[in-house]
C-alpha cells in the first residue's frame, strides 16, 4: 500500500480545484460519511440536481479534499457513453495493464474494470463519472469493488441504481460567501443578498454575475437593473428554455457585456456552442481551414492576437473555462444550449458547418501513424455533438472516415462502429448508396465488424460494398481492392477456404495491375493469399509466398512494427506447418522477442506470436517450455480479451493440447470441452475449426479410456470436414488418424487398417514422405499390421519410418521414442488466425 498523500495514480484530466469554491462543507461531509460507511458492500454514490447547481465542482472538491485516502483517483467524462470505455482504458498503464493501443479499447476497459473489482494492485480507488445522464448506458461500466465511485448527473433515475445525494442551489449564506470571494470583500452583505435572491442562488449564475462585476466594474444596482431588462427579454422569447429564468437572464447579460467589449469573442463563443461539452483544443482555431468559412470566423482564424484576446476575455467573463496548461477551453453544456437556442435554424446550420470545417482541418492526415493519435483523441469527443454525420462536404466526410480509421487502429472498435454506422445511415440518405463516401463508410463498417468477431454481418456488409465499389469505381480502383481484401478475410472467417483462395488470387492480380512490385498494399494481398494456401494445406506454396512477403517487408524502412510482426509470425507458423519444427522454434523465438521489445509483451500481435511459438515448441518436443508459455499466453488472452474472443479460443485449445501432452488429462478435457462449446458461437456450427477442436476432445475421450465416445465424435468430425474440406486436407487427415486409433483400441482392426492405409497414402501425396504427420500415419499403420499378424511388413514399414523420424525430428524426440516402442501416436489440431 502506498503512503498517505497524493494518490499514486492521478489523472491529468481531473479539473483543477476551484479557488472560489465556497460552502458545501456540510454536503461534502455528508457525502464522505456515506461513502466511508459502506465498508462491507461498497455502493456507488451519485450527486444529482439541475444544471448549474455545481455538481461537477462538488465532485472536483471531493477528489482534492479527500485525495490522501486514495491510491487512485480517475476522472471520466461520461456524457457520451461511447467514449467511456476509452476513458477507462486510459487508466490501464497506471494499473500495470497493457495500453489500449496494444489490445484494443474495449478489451482494455474490461481488463481495467476486472482489476479494479479485484482490488489489485490498488484497493483504495476513486472513479468519478461526470455528467452520466443515462444509467442504462453506462451502469455496466461502473466497477463494484473495494474502491469508491462518484457520479454526477441531472437524471433522478440514478436513485433506483445507486445511493444518491441531492445537490441544490446555494443557501443565502453560501451565496453571500461566494460573492464576497468572487467579487470583493468590500461588497456589502445587503447587496450580496439582493443579488443572490435575484439569481435564485444558482451557483453558475452567481459565477457569471461575479465575473461580470469583477471584469466590468459594474455596481450591484446597475447589474440588477440590467438583469431585470434581460429577464424581461427572456420572458418574451418565442420558445421557453428548460433552464432557470435567472440563469438565462444572467447569461444574456454577460453575453451583452461581452459583445460591447469584444464582439469577436461572442462569435468565437457561438462556434464553441456547437462543439461537445468536453475541452476544445484552442489550436482548432489555429489549424482552421484556409477557405470556405464565413467572414466572422475568417478573422478569428487569421488574427491570432485577436483570437487569443477573445479566448482570454471569454474566460474572464466565466463563459468558458480556459486551461493554459492543456491549451483548451471548455463551455458549460448549459451555456452551449442557451447560445444555440438564441440562434435561428439557419444560423445554427451555419455555425455547425463552420465547426465541421474546423474539425476537418484540425484532424491529422493518417491515423496509421501513432504520432497522430493524441490529436485524434482530442477531437473524437466532438464528433457526435457536432453532428459530423450531417455534413455533405467531401473534405469533412474524408476527415470523418479518418476518425473511424483512428478508432479502429487504436482499438476503440465499438465507438468506431457507432460512428461509422451513423455516417453510413445519414450519407446514404443524403447522397445515395453509390456515393463514394457511402461506399467507403460501408467498407470501414465491414472492417470494424470483422474485428469485433461479427463475421456473418461483416461478410454481408463487405459483399454489398464490393459490388457497389466494382460498379462505381471499377474492379481495380484502390477502394475496390481494399474492400476486396477484407472480403477475402470474411470468406476465411466463414470457413470457405477454397473460395477465399480463388477470390484472393483474383484480388492479387488486380493489385499487380495497380501497384508497383514493392508497394505495401501488394504485399498485403500476397500475405492474404499465402494465408489461404495454408488453410487449404498447400503449405509449401504458402511458405514460399510468406517468405517473399517477409523478405520484402524486412527491407522496408517505414513499415509499421505491427504489420512487420504479423508477417514475421505468419512465416514462423507456416514453417512449423511444413514440419520444420526446429526452424519454426528459432523464427518464433526471434519474432516473439521483437514483439516484446518493440511493442509489448501483451500486445495482441505479440501474444499471437507467443501462442504460435508455444505450439512450435510442443511440436519440437520441448514440452516444458511449451507448457509454461501456453499457460501464460492463455491466461493473458482470457484476462485481456475475455473467454469468447477468437484468439482466446485458439490459445485455450493450445493450452488444452499442451496439458494433454504433459499428462494432465482431466484438466485438458474440461478446458477442451468448454472451448469446443464456445467455438460455434463465433464461427457457426459447420466451420472447420469447430470440427477440428471437437476432434481434440475426441482424442481426450480415448486417452481417458472411452474409445467408443471418441469414435462417435471423430466420425462426426470427419464427416463434417469431408464435406467442407474433402479428405485431402490436413485437418481431415488428423481426425482420420485418431479415428483409426479409436478403432484399434476397440478391436476393429480391419477397419483400422483400411482407414490407416488410405490416410497414409493421402498424407504422402499432400504433406510429403517425410512430414511428421505422414511418418505418424506410417508408424500407426505398422502397429495395426503387427496386430493383424503381418509381422514382416509391419517391421519393414516401421524400420523405414524410424530412420526418417531420426533424420527429421531426431532420435530423442517424443514421437521417435513412441514410434520405436511400437505404440500409436496421437495428433491434435491448433486453429490458426483468420
Amino acid at each position: 500500500m502506498t503512503q498517505r498523500g497524493l494518490p499514486e495514480v492521478w489523472s491529468e484530466k481531473i479539473p483543477p480545484r476551484n479557488k472560489n469554491f465556497t460552502g458545501r462543507d456540510d454536503l461534502l461531509e455528508q457525502l464522505h460519511a456515506g461513502i466511508a460507511s459502506d465498508v462491507t458492500a461498497v455502493v456507488p454514490h451519485a450527486l444529482h440536481g439541475m444544471g448549474g447547481v455545481g455538481k461537477t465542482q462538488v465532485a472536483v472538491e471531493y477528489a482534492w479534499r479527500y485525495s490522501s485516502e486514495y491510491d487512485v483517483v480517475w476522472w471520466i467524462s461520461a456524457d457520451q457513453e461511447l467514449l467511456v470505455p476509452g476513458a477507462l482504458a486510459a487508466l490501464a498503464p497506471r494499473l500495470g495493464l497493457p495500453p489500449a493501443k496494444a489490445v484494443g479499447i474495449d478489451d482494455t476497459a474490461a481488463a481495467v474494470l476486472h482489476t479494479l473489482r479485484r482490488g489489485e494492485p490498488y484497493d483504495r480507488w476513486l472513479l468519478i463519472f461526470d455528467n452520466a445522464d443515462r444509467p442504462e448506458d453506462i451502469n455496466q461500466l461502473i466497477p463494484r469493488g473495494p474502491g469508491h465511485v462518484l457520479i454526477t448527473s441531472r437524471n433522478q433515475q440514478w436513485r433506483s441504481v445507486v445511493e444518491t445525494v441531492p445537490v441544490d442551489v446555494f443557501t443565502q449564506g453560501e451565496s453571500v460567501q461566494f460573492l464576497h470571494k468572487r467579487v470583493s470583500n468590500a461588497l456589502r452583505d445587503v447587496d450580496a443578498r439582493r443579488l443572490a435572491d435575484e439569481l435564485g442562488h444558482l451557483p453558475l449564475a452567481l459565477e457569471q454575475a461575479g465575473a461580470l462585476q469583477a471584469e466590468a466594474g459594474m455596481s450591484v444596482e446597475e447589474y440588477l437593473q440590467q438583469l431585470q431588462k434581460h429577464m424581461s427579454d427572456t420572458l418574451h422569447m418565442p420558445k421557453p428554455l428548460d433552464y432557470p429564468l435567472s440563469m438565462t437572464a444572467a447569461w444574456r447579460l454577460s453575453v451583452s457585456q461581452l459583445e460591447q467589449q469584444l464582439s469577436e469573442a461572442v462569435e468565437l463563443l457561438r462556434y464553441c456552442a456547437f462543439f461537445g461539452p468536453e475541452p476544445i483544443p484552442v489550436d482548432v482555431f489555429r489549424w482552421g481551414p484556409k477557405e470556405g468559412v464565413d467572414p466572422g470566423l475568417r478573422q478569428i482564424l487569421d488574427r491570432p492576437l485577436l483570437r487569443s484576446n477573445a479566448i482570454r476575455v471569454i474566460g474572464r467573463f466565466a463563459l468558458a473555462k480556459v486551461d493554459p496548461d492543456t491549451r483548451t477551453l471548455q463551455v458549460h453544456r448549459l451555456i452551449q444550449a442557451l447560445l444555440r437556442a438564441d440562434l435561428s435554424d439557419d444560423e445554427q446550420d451555419n455555425y455547425r458547418r463552420g465547426v465541421h470545417l474546423l474539425l476537418a482541418s484540425a484532424a491529422p492526415g493518417s491515423p496509421g501513424d501513432e504520432a497522430t493519435w493524441t490529436r485524434f483523441s482530442e477531437l473524437v469527443p466532438h464528433v457526435a455533438p457536432a453532428d459530423l454525420a450531417s455534413t455533405r462536404d467531401p473534405k469533412v466526410r474524408d476527415s470523418a472516415l479518418n476518425m473511424v480509421r483512428y478508432l479502429y487502429m487504436s482499438g476503440q472498435h465499438q465507438t468506431g462502429r457507432a460512428f461509422v454506422e451513423s455516417f453510413l445511415k445519414q450519407w446514404t440518405q443524403d447522397s445515395g448508396p453509390d456515393d463514394p463516401h457511402s461506399i467507403d463508410a460501408q467498407a470501414q463498417l465491414g472492417t470494424v465488424l470483422r474485428e469485433l468477431g461479427d463475421y456473418p454481418k461483416a461478410h454481408e456488409t463487405d459483399r454489398s460494398a464490393l459490388e457497389r465499389a466494382s460498379e462505381v469505381f471499377g474492379p481495380e480502383h484502390p477502394s475496390t481492392l481494399f474492400i476486396a481484401q477484407g472480403f477475402g478475410g470474411d470468406l476465411r472467417a466463414l470457413g470457405d477456404f477454397n473460395e477465399a483462395r480463388r477470390h484472393d488470387e483474383e484480388v492479387l492480380r488486380g493489385h499487380e495491375a495497380t501497384y508497383p512490385p514493392d508497394h505495401d498494399e501488394l504485399l498485403a494481398a500476397k500475405n492474404n493469399l499465402a494465408l489461404d494456401y495454408a488453410l487449404i494445406s498447400n503449405y509449401q506454396l504458402a511458405r514460399a509466398m510468406h517468405e517473399e512477403v517477409y523478405t520484402a517487408s524486412d527491407r522496408m524502412s517505414d513499415i509499421s512494427k505491427v504489420v512487420y510482426l504479423l508477417r514475421y509470425g505468419n512465416l514462423a507458423r507456416v514453417v512449423r506447418l511444413c514440419g520444420d519444427y526446429e526452424n519454426a522454434c528459432d523464427l518464433g523465438e526471434d519474432a516473439h522477442a521483437f514483439g516484446v521489445q518493440e511493442l509489448d509483451v501483451e500486445h495482441w500481435v505479440t501474444l499471437r506470436t507467443a501462442k504460435d511459438r508455444s505450439i512450435a515448441l510442443r511440436r519440437a518436443g520441448r514440452v516444458d517450455d511449451a507448457t509454461q508459455l501456453a499457460e501464460e499466453v492463455y491466461e493473458r488472452y482470457k484476462r485481456l480479451f475475455g473467454p469468447g474472443h477468437p484468439d482466446t479460443l485458439a490459445a485455450a485449445m493450445n493450452h488444452a493440447n499442451t496439458l494433454r501432452t504433459t499428462g494432465q488429462i482431466n484438466t485438458a478435457f474440461v478446458l477442451a470441452l468448454d472451448t469446443m462449446n464456445r467455438y460455434p458461437q463465433v464461427y457457426g456450427q459447420e466451420h472447420p475449426y469447430n470440427h477440428g477442436c471437437a476432434g481434440n476432445l475426441a482424442l481426450l475421450h480415448r486417452v481417458r479410456g472411452d474409445a467408443e465416445s471418441a469414435r462417435k465424435l471423430n466420425e462426426q468430425c470427419l464427416h463434417g470436414l469431408d464435406i467442407r474440406l474433402t479428405r485431402d486436407h490436413h485437418y481431415s487427415l488428423v481426425v482420420a488418424i485418431n479415428l483409426a486409433s479409436d478403432l484399434t483400441m476397440l478391436g476393429e482392426l480391419s477397419g483400422a487398417q483400411s482407414l490407416s492405409e488410405d490416410t497414409y497414402e493421402r498424407s504422402r501425396r499432400l504433406m510429403g514422405e517425410t512430414h511428421p504427420l505422414t511418418l505418424g500415419c506410417a508408424a500407426n499403420l505398422s502397429v495395426v499390421m503387427r496386430r493383424l499378424g503381418a509381422e514382416e511388413k509391419a517391421e519393414e514399414l516401421l524400420s523405414r519410418t524410424l530412420e526418417q523420424y531420426r533424420r527429421v525430428l531426431g532420435p530423442e524426440h517424443p514421437d521417435t521414442v513412441v514410434a520405436g516402442e511400437a505404440r500409436q501416436l496421437d495428433f491434435d489440431f491448433d486453429p490458426p488466425p483468420i
